[in-house]
């Protein structure tokens, strides 16, 4: 019964919440691309939103970097480069510990500030308030595995990780089993994280995809055209140039 629950969890549910994420994202920027927006309410308490939503998505985007690189990348790279798993593992804990704190303390002003104030409660939905008590729930998660990785800085359970998150994408039927002896803490945190990837095409976090990268790509210059100053005018001369010519006498 174990094995089953793991492999439904860990083995199938993973590819649904990917499959929700794909044809979610692309149904609702199809059908309803105005809602393609983070919905911002910066006119009010506009300072605790700015100091919020800097540390908020600094962290977050140092997190999300180190999951894709640190759990996709083939393990034979990093040994390719004498990146050790031990070594691995402590900058891991390091500079995800600091991004997991700073993205924490910017989700708890952004969490209180819509759970708290009325006038921004009032105006929020419910996936506004779900989706930011997920993400601080997540967080959460994520720093209470540091104790957890501290006593493994051989880095054998971040290998378990690695070869559970390839076996995913590699459909590697026994992907599951990479993770069935793994702390609790880290399981809720990977079934929180494939929750949230499953929820991201009804939330405002479709937004992330709409980066301007763009911007970045264009020419450098820009060509810009005022609008020409009119003369002034007085009321008989543009009387006379309205009024149409006379007609020739016959």
């Amino acid at each position: 019964m174990a094995d089953y629950i793991n492999t439904m969890l860990f083995g199938i549910y993973p590819y649904i919440a990917l499959v929700v994420l794909l044809v979610g994202t692309i149904v609702r920027y199809d059908v309803d691309p105005y809602s393609w927006r983070s919905g911002s309410s910066q006119l009010l308490r506009r300072k605790q939103l700015v100091i919020g939503s800097i540390c908020f998505h600094t962290g977050v985007l140092v997190i999300l970097l180190g999951h894709v690189v640190g759990l996709l990348t083939p393990i034979f790279i990093f040994e390719a480069f004498g990146i050790s798993h031990g070594a691995k593992q402590v900058l891991a804990v390091v500079v995800g510990g600091i991004a997991g704190v700073l993205a924490l303390f910017g989700a708890t002003l952004l969490a209180h500030r819509r759970l708290y104030d009325a006038r921004i409660r009032a105006n929020s939905t419910f996936s506004d308030n779900m989706i930011i008590i997920l993400l601080w729930i997540q967080l959460v998660l994520g720093l209470m595995t540091i104790p957890i990785s501290l006593q493994h800085l051989d880095g054998s359970e971040m290998v378990k990780f690695m070869s559970w998150a390839q076996g995913i994408f590699t459909f590697n039927s026994e992907a599951s089993s990479y993770v069935q002896g793994a702390s609790i803490i880290f399981k809720l945190h990977l079934l929180l994280g494939m929750t949230i990837l499953l929820l991201f095409p009804f939330t405002r976090l479709v937004h992330m995809l709409s980066v301007p990268i763009w911007f970045m790509l264009r020419p450098g210059y820009q060509i810009v055209r005022g609008r020409q100053k009119q003369q002034a005018v007085s009321p008989r001369r543009r009387a006379r140039r309205e009024t149409p010519p006379e007609a020739p006498a016959e």
